[in-house]
C-alpha cells in the first residue's frame, strides 16, 4: 500500500482519495475506518449502545458469548472474538488468550515476573493474564 500526505495550507478541509485496483475487503475495511471508525453495538438486556472502541478495557468469551468491558458496564456483542481481532487490531487491541482480546491503550501495568505469563493491569483495575501461547507476540507488539 502506498500513502502520500499533501500539506495544503489553503485548503478549507481533509479530503482523502482511496485509489484501488478493486474493491476488496481490505479497501472496505479501510473505507469504514475513514468514514468513522468501526461500529460496535453492544447490548444489554433489550437495549442496544454504539460502543467507541476507544472507550473498550477488553472483548472476553463467556457463556457462549462475547462480552465487552467499558466504564459504562458489561456489554454483550454479535461479533466473535476473532473477527473483533481482526477488525480492531490496527487500534491496539491485541488477544492475550483464547477468550480474550485486550485494548492495550488501557493498559497501566504489565507484571513481568511471572514465568511464562505476564500480568496486565487495566485502567479499572481489572487483571488479565496472558496464555503462554500469546507472551511472544504481546512482548513483540509492546516492544519488550
Amino acid at each position: 500500500m502506498e500513502i502520500e500526505l499533501r500539506i495544503e495550507p489553503e485548503r478549507p478541509d481533509i479530503s482523502v482519495t482511496v485509489r484501488a485496483p478493486a474493491r476488496t475487503p481490505e479497501v472496505e475495511s479501510l473505507l469504514d475506518r475513514l468514514d468513522g471508525g468501526e461500529r460496535l453495538l453492544g447490548f444489554q438486556g433489550d437495549r442496544a449502545e454504539r460502543l467507541e472502541p476507544s472507550g473498550i478495557l477488553r472483548f472476553y468469551g463467556e457463556e457462549k458469548e462475547v462480552r465487552a468491558q467499558t466504564a459504562a458496564g458489561v456489554f454483550t456483542v454479535r461479533q466473535r472474538l476473532y473477527e473483533l481481532e481482526t477488525q480492531l487490531a490496527a487500534q491496539q487491541f491485541a488477544r492475550i488468550s483464547h477468550s480474550e482480546i485486550v485494548n492495550l491503550r488501557q493498559v497501566t501495568a504489565l507484571d513481568l515476573s511471572l514465568t511464562g505469563t505476564i500480568r496486565l493491569t487495566l485502567k479499572d483495575g481489572t487483571v488479565c493474564y496472558t496464555s503462554r501461547r500469546y507472551v511472544r507476540k504481546i512482548k513483540e507488539v509492546l516492544g519488550l
